[in-house]
Formats: C-alpha cells, sequence, structure tokens
C-alpha cells in the first residue's frame, strides 16, 4: 500500500450547526483525496436544531459519511467515540465550523509521512461570518500576533515542529501509545492532547499550507463571552493535573493581575494610582497604533475603533476568563457542573 493513499477517518464533533455543517462537509467532499480511502465521521452532542437531520441527508447521499451520537455533549468525549469508531490508519479532528481547502487531507497525509511525524495539522485563518465592521475587526484581530494569534492562527513561514496546531491528523497508533483526550476537558483538549504527545516524545507539525478557515463570533458581546470562556479553560484544567497553557497563553492574566494590583495599592498610595493610569494609556496607546496599522493595511481607516474594541475583548476577555479559572483552581468546586 502505497503510504499517500492510507485510510482516513476524518472526525467532526459538533453541536448545533445546522448553518455551517453542510458547508464543511460540502468542504471535505471536494477533497481531491479519493473517497474510497476515506470516511466522514459526525458525532452529533445532542443538538436542538436541524443539524442531524443535514448530516442524514449527506450520509443518504454518500456513504462515507456517518452520523453517531455523543451523549455526554462535550468535545473530548465526541472525539474519542469517533476515534473507537474510525477506521482509518489516519483520524483527525475537524471542526464543524471550519471549511478546507481542496488539499487539506492530501497535503496532511503526505507531510505526515515525508516529516515521519506523529501528528501534522496547519494553520486556521478567521473569515467573517458577514460584512458588518465588527464582524470584519473580529476576524482580523484574530489574524494579528497582538490578538494573541497563535502559530497555528497566524501564517508561519515553513513547516516546522512545535506544540499544537490546527485541524491535526494522528497516526492512529499515537491514541494506543498515550491514550485517548481527556474527557475532564469542556475546552482545550486539543491543546493538552498535542502537550501529552509532545511530552511523550512525539512530533507534532504544522504545515503553513494546510489551510481551514474558521467563522468566528460576529458580535462583540459573543466575541467577549467566548473569550472568557477561552481563558478560564487556558488555566482550570490544572485542576485535573492537565496544563494547557504556554507562556503565550498567561499574558492576559498576567496584565489582569498586574491591573488588579495597581488598582489596589492605587486606593491607599497615590503614587499606584498613576501607575494605572500609565498601563492604561500604554495598552490603549498600542492598541490604538497597532489598530490604525491594520485599518490602512486594509484600506478602511473607519475600522480603527472597531479594532480597538475587538482587542479589548479579546485580551481583557481572556484576562478576565484566565482570572476566573485561577478562583476556580483555588476554591473548591461547588458541583461537577460548576463550570
Amino acid at each position: 500500500m502505497e503510504k499517500q493513499l492510507a485510510f482516513v477517518s476524518i472526525i467532526i464533533p459538533c453541536r448545533n450547526e445546522e448553518k455551517f455543517i453542510g458547508k464543511c462537509l460540502d468542504s471535505l467532499i471536494d477533497q481531491d483525496y479519493p473517497k474510497e480511502k476515506l470516511e466522514i465521521l459526525v458525532i452529533d452532542g445532542g443538538s436542538k436544531d436541524k443539524t442531524k437531520e443535514v448530516v442524514n441527508t449527506y450520509s443518504k447521499k454518500y456513504d462515507f459519511i456517518k452520523l453517531f451520537d455523543n451523549p455526554k455533549n462535550i468535545t473530548p468525549t465526541a472525539m474519542n467515540i469517533g476515534i473507537k469508531n474510525a477506521k482509518g490508519e489516519i483520524v483527525s479532528k475537524t471542526d464543524a465550523h471550519t471549511t478546507y481547502q481542496k488539499d487539506y487531507v492530501s497535503k496532511s497525509i503526505r507531510y505526515l509521512f515525508e516529516y515521519n511525524a506523529d501528528c501534522v495539522g496547519g494553520i486556521a485563518l478567521a473569515k467573517a461570518k458577514s460584512n458588518s465592521l465588527i464582524a470584519k475587526a473580529i476576524t482580523l484581530v484574530l489574524s494579528d500576533k497582538f490578538g494573541g494569534g497563535g502559530a497555528f492562527r497566524t501564517r508561519v513561514e515553513k513547516s516546522t515542529f512545535t506544540d499544537t496546531a490546527f485541524g491535526c491528523f494522528y497516526k492512529k497508533e499515537v491514541f494506543e501509545k498515550i491514550g485517548l483526550f481527556n474527557e475532564k476537558l469542556k475546552r482545550s483538549q486539543d491543546i493538552e492532547f498535542n502537550l501529552r504527545l509532545n511530552k511523550a516524545g512525539g512530533k507534532v507539525l504544522l504545515a503553513p499550507d494546510i489551510i481551514g478557515y474558521y467563522y468566528p463570533k460576529a458580535t462583540f458581546k459573543a466575541f467577549f463571552k467566548h473569550n472568557i470562556s477561552d481563558g478560564i479553560w487556558a488555566i482550570y484544567p490544572l485542576k485535573f493535573g492537565a496544563p494547557v497553557f504556554t507562556v503565550r497563553h498567561l499574558a492576559p492574566l498576567a496584565f489582569i493581575l498586574i491591573l488588579i494590583g495597581t488598582a489596589v495599592f492605587g486606593i491607599f498610595f497615590k503614587i499606584f494610582f498613576w501607575l494605572l493610569l500609565l498601563e492604561l494609556v500604554v495598552y490603549f496607546g498600542t492598541s490604538k497604533i497597532i489598530s490604525i496599522r491594520i485599518a490602512k493595511k486594509e484600506k478602511k481607516l473607519i475600522l480603527t475603533p472597531y479594532l480597538v474594541t475587538a482587542f479589548f475583548a479579546r485580551h481583557f476577555g481572556y484576562g478576565i476568563g484566565s482570572f476566573i479559572g485561577l478562583i476556580k483552581l483555588i476554591l473548591p468546586a461547588k458541583s461537577k457542573n460548576n463550570l
């Protein structure tokens, strides 16, 4: 058997994705990889909309698309259900809220063997859900390094081994070696898994020409809330002995702690009040300068205030979430459903 023709199982955890699951499946059906060497396992976490109806329509038309139920409704459980039912030598975690370039599968499989990697992933480029200035600003912020865009959210120059990547393809033997996804983690389970793989001596390859397009939240309120959740799950997994953060994940938390610290001391010492003021001036000044640069590049200066607001929602939301995660880490859990 030729290596590039390995049988591939693509696992798609999803819940309430009726508006996007069809686009995702269409992009995977359109792959240039042989269909007889491919299966798509959609794992539904109790959708309340028409997600399952949409998937069933596809599964009746394409016999390599199958639907499974996920009673626990969380992503790591969905992945583990998929892995246990996967027939492929290669298993991929694929997001329902994303579409993929035509060579997404074929390049991933080729690089997996060419680089002798245990896992290969690409980059995720944000695409706006609508033509609104808010949606556009959020997309641009997530693609910028100041917005905390990690290696798999911004373009890198060449393929490199790293700590994690987007839309990973794993050799199935990896799961036999280090186990399945951690079902205690409602979020960040893929980052934790890849860090665990690295720790076990496995190699994670990030390839910049393997590209997926994801659709972030399109309002500031939803974007802010999403970042709070991301921040919580950057810290809280320590409760289960499963660190998922690197230095870049801790920057928003450090920033928030500094602001809180100077604000508290500012009550008693005037110099700390002025220091707090300086910190905020430096932050918003930097944010404005970067926002103007991005707006000029986009030839839409009107984007500037929207970009500043999106950066605020990104940094403060993530930082506040990380602070909440830290508090939850310290305090005893009141119940199993405290998050």
